[in-house]
Formats: C-alpha cells, sequence, structure tokens
C-alpha cells in the first residue's frame, strides 16, 4: 500500500478518535443527566423520538465508529496475524459497511 493511502488511513483514524472523544463524553453526560433525573426507557425515548439534532448526533457517533473500529482493526491484523493483502482490507471495508448500516438502522429506529 502506497504512503498516500497511508497517511489517509493515520488521518482518518486520528480525526475519528477525536470525534468519538466528544462523542463518548457528551453520551456519558447525557446519561449520568438521565440516571440523576430518574428517567425511565421510556421517557428517554419519548423525548429523542423525533429530534432532528440527537439524530444527527448519534448519527455522527456511528460514523466515526465505522471509519475508526475498522482501521484499527487493520492494523491489529497486520500485527497480530501477519495479514496483508486485499483480502484482509475487503474483509474490513465489509466489517465497517456493516457497523454503519447497524448503527444507522439503530438511530433510525430510535429517533424515526
Amino acid at each position: 500500500m502506497n504512503a498516500r493511502i497511508q497517511t489517509a488511513l493515520w488521518v482518518a483514524q486520528r480525526a475519528s478518535a477525536g470525534v468519538l472523544a466528544l462523542c463518548v463524553a457528551v453520551h456519558l453526560a447525557t446519561v449520568i443527566y438521565a440516571v440523576r433525573a430518574g428517567l425511565s426507557a421510556d421517557e428517554i425515548l419519548t423525548r429523542t423520538h423525533g429530534n432532528v439534532g440527537w439524530a444527527a448526533f448519534y448519527g455522527l457517533f456511528v460514523l466515526a465508529v465505522a471509519v475508526h473500529a475498522p482501521i484499527g482493526l487493520r492494523a491489529i491484523a497486520l500485527e497480530w496475524l501477519r495479514w496483508r493483502g486485499a483480502s484482509r482490507d475487503v474483509v474490513l471495508v465489509v466489517f465497517s459497511l456493516t457497523l454503519l448500516t447497524m448503527g444507522l438502522r439503530a438511530v433510525a429506529a430510535v429517533f424515526a
């Protein structure tokens, strides 16, 4: 793989890590608020249903995971399994698309 692609993957990994850090912090703060306020699951779903802002936030969260996790697994596959080549990358693209599809379906189910 050429240096340009390696650099793009490195940048994508670091950028998605930054987005994930922010998303995890907001998500945890929201969970803590909901628990302390004594909100039930039904109350939380009522508040989030149809809220475009929360849907966009969790959509971004899903997108960051779908970018970040496969790139990290790519490095692990190389270092631990010595798995190189196109087959590794195809499997990880499929994994990324699976994460993206499942995550966006979950977001749509909660917010639509």
